[in-house]
């Protein structure tokens, strides 16, 4: 491997796939859906907010479909780009738009800045990307259930996660005039983990980490279990937080 090549923590093939399944669990009517809709929302007030109506915009990882409607609406020309086929990591094809959205996708490449490059190249002289990611903080009961599950030796389940700094010092990296990079908590009730873990499968946001780890034993699954119901308040039920981390950049 070249040395100068990032790190491979994802794989493409495994995104992929959750990603796949995650459009045939949507054809459940009660298939969760509240990550993304959360975030079509967010970027929505954003540009109510600064009054900025894109002539020409890609999005980026909604599967929805809906940010794009909204969109159109609005007047705009809108291009969406499907994160099972899309590499990232190369240059965007198109160019240039006014706005670049994406959506729960960024956290899940391996060269996040050289990504973040490409969105910025890939914009007009004034251009705006406005990126969405479940951040660090996130999902804090899962992670204890899953070390729990194996208290000797953890097996690597879950994602690493961007935190604020790393975000601000990214943009910087990639040559972003401007920005801005906020969060803010959506917090979910469960009854059990295997509803979290369910819920995270509709969204295709279950693992795609390029090391996979063996499937948990009885045992292991059940201290899980009940390490996750640990937390749950009178009512049986455990808060979790997906902690959402925008970045909002500027080319100019």
């Amino acid at each position: 491997m070249d040395s100068q090549s990032p790190p491979r923590i994802f794989s493409r093939d495994r995104r992929r796939a959750g990603l796949r399944r995650a459009l045939v669990r949507q054809s459940q009517r009660d298939a969760a859906r509240y990550v993304l809709q959360d975030m079509v929302e967010d970027v929505l007030d954003r540009l109510e907010f600064m009054r900025f109506e894109p002539a020409r915009v890609l999005v980026i990882g909604d599967w929805t479909d809906t940010l794009a409607l909204s969109l159109r609406g609005r007047g705009a020309k809108v291009d969406e780009a499907n994160v099972r086929t899309m590499d990232e990591e190369l240059p965007i094809e198109g160019a240039p738009y006014d706005l670049i959205v994406s959506l729960a996708s960024l956290d899940r490449v391996n060269d996040l800045p050289g990504a973040l490059l490409h969105i910025r190249n890939a914009l007009t002289k004034d251009g705006i990307m406005i990126a969405s990611i479940v951040g660090a903080g996130s999902l804090a009961n899962l992670r204890r259930a899953m070390i729990a599950a194996e208290p000797d030796r953890p097996a690597a389940r879950m994602h690493p996660l961007v935190d604020n700094a790393a975000a601000s010092a990214l943009m910087q990296r990639a040559l972003f005039k401007r920005q801005v990079v906020d969060s803010h908590a959506l917090e979910v009730s469960f009854g059990s983990l295997d509803k979290l873990v369910s819920d995270l499968r509709d969204q295709g946001l279950g693992s795609s980490l390029a090391s996979r780890a063996p499937a948990l034993g009885k045992n292991s699954l059940e201290r899980a279990r009940e390490a996750f119901l640990q937390a749950a308040n009178q009512q049986g039920r455990v808060l979790e937080t997906f902690e959402v981390l925008t970045l909002t950049g500027w080319k100019d």
